[in-house]
């Protein structure tokens, strides 16, 4: 198939397509066909002017655009009938009565020409297998003998105008080659359009799709960052939390050392629901004195051997001072005995909770 010279589509230049895949080979320009088409001009003016050049039918003739070609590339049948005679070969209508009499196998020929509205494409026999040459197919179309006839009838059908070429055609390299083999083909050519058209579709679905991925790309850094977010969400809540249980733990040893407090202050009578200042304790030391020398007073009144307060033994001035010296052991063993409690209650507390 790749040996098969197959000339697509250009503008309207489909008369030179036509041509050249007939011949298999670039032998036609437009140049050239616009050449043989002023040649054909000309001649049909010398025709009409032979009548009077002042003649209504010369002026009008004149007048009107040329009927072999025009500026869009399309050229008429004249044009590619003259174009072939240079290669001796001669175009009949192959739907005309007097090639149908003939009754000649479409098969048994060698090429044909079709046209409908202004398209010109070319169904050649290369080797021992026909193709369809048509330029705005993607490449050449293999046509079985079976279906050949089928195909004429078809285009027939459509309204298509179909030419015999008659004559022989140039050697080209896809005929030598394809004499001795045959080829197969899995998928038929589609229409230049029709791949034009998938091949926009492709390129919007791979647009689309490149869409969804940069999307799911977007999505997944988002994803990311969520994910860092919470993790630094969660970070700071166990940090939030391990600062409430030191706050928590503080408070509880706050409200324990609070309880020893309340607890020393029930068990000691000397104390009131506070602790005792300085001065409290000195206020309380100077009372203590007044009492043991009211105490030495009504023993000096007292007679001998009689003791008003048997319960108290009498002291003198150095007793004082001993009995001072006993107040202050007896402060040190008390806030001692304060702290020793505190510190047994928050180990209980501290046990209780533990067992909660």
């Amino acid at each position: 198939m790749e040996s098969i010279f197959h000339e697509k589509q250009e503008g309207s230049l489909c008369a030179q397509h036509c041509l050249n895949n007939l011949l298999q080979g670039e032998y036609f320009s437009p140049v050239e066909l616009s050449s043989i088409a002023h040649q054909l001009d000309e001649e049909e003016r010398m025709r009409m002017a032979e009548g009077g050049v002042t003649s209504e039918d010369y002026r009008t003739f004149l007048q009107q655009p040329s009927g072999n070609m025009d500026d869009s590339g399309f050229f008429s049948i004249q044009v590619i009938s003259n174009a072939l005679k240079v290669w001796g070969l001669e175009l009949i209508l192959f739907n005309s009565p007097e090639y149908q009499r003939l009754g000649i196998d479409p098969i048994n020929e060698r090429s044909f020409i079709c046209n409908y509205k202004e398209h010109w494409f070319t169904v050649r026999k290369l080797g021992k297998q026909w193709f369809n040459l048509n330029s705005l197919l993607t490449g050449p179309e293999l046509i079985s003998d079976t279906y050949l006839a089928l195909f004429l009838a078809q285009l027939q059908q459509e309204g298509y105008s179909i030419f015999v070429v008659k004559g022989d055609l140039p050697d080209c390299e896809a005929d030598q080659l394809l004499q001795m083999i045959r080829v197969q083909q899995m998928q038929r050519p589609k229409l230049i359009g029709e791949e034009l058209a998938q091949l926009k579709e492709q390129r919007v679905q791979k647009t689309d799709l490149e869409r969804v991925s940069e999307a799911n790309d977007g999505s997944a850094i988002l994803d990311e960052d969520e994910e860092d977010l919470q993790r630094a969400l969660a970070l700071s809540r166990q940090q939030i939390d391990m600062e409430d249980e030191e706050a928590d733990l503080r408070r509880a040893i706050q409200l324990s050392m609070q309880g020893g407090s309340r607890n020393i202050s029930q068990d000691t009578p000397q104390t009131s629901s506070t602790h005792l200042t300085s001065e409290e304790l000195r206020k309380r030391r100077e009372a203590y004195f007044e009492k043991q020398q009211q105490q030495q007073q009504q023993q000096q009144e007292d007679p001998p051997g009689q003791l008003s307060h048997p319960c108290e033994t009498p002291t003198t001035s150095s007793g004082a001072v001993g009995s001072d010296l006993g107040d202050a052991m007896s402060e040190e063993d008390m806030l001692q005995a304060a702290v020793t409690m505190s510190l047994e209650t928050v180990k209980n507390n501290f046990k209780t909770e533990g067992k909660k």
